[in-house]
């Protein structure tokens, strides 16, 4: 199983969770509350826990490809929801 993980600062990571679960939620499987969410893509598995000052966003699949395009698109959508504060730098690990 390959993964990523990127510690994203913002001090709006419960919001922009949430904001990103409720969206996937019409296409995915989600499961979230204020401080917690999973997204479960027919692929791969998106996480992410809030923080005061950080959102930590993990990514796992079982091809490492398909980490690596999951990342973007994860990344893009968080983007579009943090517009005031974009870009969000996302320092994969």
């Amino acid at each position: 199983m390959a993964q990523a993980q990127a510690t994203v600062p913002t001090e709006n990571g419960s919001k922009y969770l949430q904001q990103l679960c409720k969206h996937w939620s019409h296409k995915f499987p989600v499961d979230f509350d204020t401080q917690k969410g999973t997204i479960t893509f027919p692929n791969a598995m998106a996480t992410m826990e809030a923080g005061p000052d950080t959102l930590l966003v993990k990514v796992e699949a079982p091809e490492a490809d398909t980490v690596d395009r999951m990342k973007g698109v994860v990344a893009d959508h968080l983007t579009r929801f943090a517009f005031r504060e974009a870009p969000l730098p996302f320092n994969w690990f």
